[in-house]
């Protein structure tokens, strides 16, 4: 990615190093899902929406070094201050004015309009204060236990954190919130991957801009296309317990995952990305 140098946001308010409450061990995450309804490592985390993690511990303390830290953290800010150049100009074209999400960067755990957040939940999104968390120790989850790790992936991760925003925006993630409060389990985590394959897409729109911007420079789609694969529920279910569960996806399968952030990189369209059809 050439991502030095440009723009970087100042939607980002920087918890790391504050006492969030995160701290010790937390419960490991069977099948490696967070559900978009429900309580998970003892708190109230309903309406959280994101990315699974392998972790099974938080930390105070970081997991990088300073250099690195330091380069995902400017990574961070200038993938999301191109989200919102991108997401700006798409809402104009329909008379809409774009309100950019804040990115919170936080160690450990931190407290959110939806609870306590952890960093072994992976990044999220709350729709309870608009706002996508991500502890940037998250890349060494890529690393080490998705084997996924790259510039282009994390931006992907960021990128579906903010195509949670955008469904926010556009009034879907309530309405599914809702829906799945009136929904047997099965039932909702079918609407639950329904909600995650299409922020995916919606990650894929970002990044057919970001392709035409030379931000992706050849390989980034590849490399997104494998972290996409790598939080796919068949696949993490697998790894962690040697069998799979479809009833139980609330992300979707590797295959599902991968096809619908093709269709946004391919269409760089929001109308194609109906996973509710």
């Amino acid at each position: 990615m050439d991502w030095q140098g440009r723009r970087q946001s100042s939607n980002v308010e920087d918890r790391r190093g504050a006492s969030g409450g995160g701290g010790g061990k937390t419960p490991g995450i069977l099948g490696i899902i967070v559900l978009l309804v429900g309580a998970y490592y003892g708190v109230d985390l309903s309406g959280i929406v994101g990315t699974p993690s392998l972790g099974t511990s938080v930390s105070q303390q970081s997991t990088l070094d300073p250099q690195q830290e330091n380069q995902l953290n400017e990574l961070a800010r200038v993938v999301l201050a191109d989200t919102e150049a991108t997401w700006s100009e798409y809402f104009a074209r329909d008379g809409r004015q774009y309100t950019p999400t804040t990115m919170v960067l936080y160690t450990g755990g931190t407290q959110t309009a939806c609870g306590m957040g952890q960093a072994a939940m992976g990044p999220f999104y709350c729709p309870g204060d608009r706002k996508v968390y991500l502890d940037l120790s998250f890349y060494e989850d890529m690393r080490t236990k998705l084997k996924s790790a790259s510039d282009a992936a994390f931006a992907y991760v960021i990128a579906h954190e903010v195509g949670h925003h955008i469904q926010n925006l556009l009034g879907i993630l309530p309405k599914v919130n809702q829906m799945q409060q009136r929904a047997s389990k099965s039932e909702a985590n079918a609407l639950s991957v329904k909600l995650e394959l299409q922020a995916d897409c919606f990650a894929g729109v970002w990044g057919h801009f970001a392709v035409g911007k030379k931000l992706f420079e050849a390989g980034d789609i590849e490399k997104a296309m494998l972290a996409a694969e790598s939080v796919g529920d068949d696949r993490l279910q697998h790894e962690a317990q040697g069998y799979v569960v479809p009833d139980s996806f609330t992300h979707g399968s590797s295959a599902d995952r991968m096809k619908w952030l093709q269709t946004g990189l391919q269409s760089g369209d929001i109308n194609q990305c109906n996973t509710f059809r």
